[in-house]
């Protein structure tokens, strides 16, 4: 190859490099939180995650894709990061993670005038079946808090929809996403009750294992300055006016793998 031509090649593989997406970015349909509008990321989280973008310089696409799909790249390839991730016990083996980027609580929720009913069930209403979403921290909530027969949909919307046609008598989810769930399948908002609140629940930015420690840490400045000069409070408020806004800044969980 003449040298000129081996220049330009060099040229052009570097400059590409420069602007390949070094991460790649999964989230999922759970509104206000993360949703896909006409055919775009949006929500809270999306745009907090666009903020630390740009003060990062990162172009990386982010692509709105069903939980479970998104949770098995994470699980499984490196340079993967999903959001927005529950924290537990069992995921901080798996994965890294930064936040919270939001808090929510986990509630247990009835159809309309139900809730007392199986309240007044004492001990009992751990043996009535309950629904939550397909790999969600939800539906390990139910699982944990003792309930026996947990009934896994594919959506949060499909959840609903099955419990409110008495499929089942409960419905586990995250506080703050109930209002739109309902909104998407077209039921009022004072169609469910709460029965209890189960937990709270720090939501995360995760990044899979064999992501290059220096990937996760430039991740980690950019959220840390948003968080400093009131760019996420601000984000944060604009979508969930009625919650406080955690401030802190956390990197908990598996440590990032090595420079790639």
């Amino acid at each position: 190859m003449p040298v000129r031509a081996l220049i330009l090649l060099l040229f052009s593989l570097s400059a590409w490099s420069a602007h390949a997406p070094a991460i790649t970015i999964f989230t999922e349909e759970w509104p206000p939180i993360t949703f896909q509008r006409n055919g775009i990321a949006d929500g809270m989280a999306v745009e907090v995650v666009r903020e630390i973008q740009a003060r990062i310089h990162d172009n990386s696409p982010i692509d709105v894709v069903p939980w479970a799909r998104g949770y098995k790249e994470l699980l499984t390839n490196p340079g993967v990061m999903l959001f927005t991730v529950g924290r537990s016990e069992a995921r901080e083996k798996q994965m890294t993670l930064l936040g919270p980027i939001a808090v929510s609580q986990t509630v247990l929720l009835a159809r309309k005038g139900e809730a007392a009913k199986l309240l007044a069930l004492g001990a009992g209403i751990y043996q009535r079946p309950v629904g939550a979403y397909r790999g969600s921290i939800f539906a390990d909530a139910a699982s944990a808090a003792g309930f026996v027969e947990v009934d896994l949909a594919p959506t949060p919307q499909l959840t609903a929809q099955k419990m409110l046609m008495g499929r089942y008598d409960m419905w586990v989810e995250g506080g703050f996403v109930v209002s739109s769930v309902l909104k998407d399948i077209h039921q009022p908002a004072d169609s469910v009750e709460v029965v209890r609140v189960l937990e709270s629940l720090e939501l995360y930015l995760a990044f899979s294992r064999g992501t290059p420690a220096e990937e996760v840490k430039r991740w980690q400045d950019g959220f840390a300055a948003i968080k400093k000069d009131g760019t996420y409070k601000r984000t944060y408020n604009k979508w969930l006016p009625r919650d406080a806004a955690p401030m802190e800044v956390k990197l908990i969980g598996l440590p990032p793998g090595p420079a790639r």
